[in-house]
């Protein structure tokens, strides 16, 4: 197969973790569109020794997170009609929408290096070395981040605040 052929086959993952990234449908097929372009720009850079879906997933992260140091320094505001989400007014029918609903809450308070680390590897399925190789960071700095995440989001839902068990005698 050739890199044009296996990049249009990483299309939907790419759109999954950008979306996941982002939380807005618009913003995350924009960071694909970036992230396919700025790929055929430098697929000289790709080893097809590694997996292609890590490196496109380096790529696509490392343009979100030049995006976000850019809105922080022109200091974007966001308007009231942009903070309304019509998704999250509708109210589930079944108590999974609700889980659901909760864990995508939870999900989206986490701190940025949180979630992108619990995305990785808990809904893309991605080992630790490979999350390590898309973040920049050692592995044992990925196990300490999902570690938090996963605790924050165990608080964050309510799991947390149930009461420990003791002994009784």
């Amino acid at each position: 197969m050739n890199f044009r052929t296996d990049l249009t086959a990483e299309l939907p993952y790419l759109r999954r973790f950008a979306r996941a990234l982002t939380g807005d449908p618009a913003l995350a097929d924009d960071l694909v569109q970036d992230c396919v372009e700025r790929a055929l720009v430098k697929s000289h850079l790709y080893d097809p020794t590694r997996p292609l879906r890590a490196w496109l997933y380096t790529v696509l992260r490392n343009i979100h997170v030049s995006g976000l140091r850019r809105e922080r320094r022109a200091g974007i505001v966001k308007t009231v009609d942009d903070l309304s989400d019509p998704e999250v007014m509708l109210k589930p029918t079944q108590e999974g929408e609700t889980l659901l609903l909760q864990v995508a809450s939870a999900l989206d308070r986490l701190p940025d290096q949180q979630r992108e680390v619990m995305i990785l590897v808990a809904l893309e399925d991605m080992s630790y070395r490979d999350v390590a190789e898309i973040t920049g960071v050692p592995v044992g700095t990925v196990m300490s981040r999902l570690s938090r995440a996963r605790g924050a989001l165990r608080e964050l839902i309510g799991e947390g605040a149930k009461p420990s068990l003791r002994r009784v005698k």
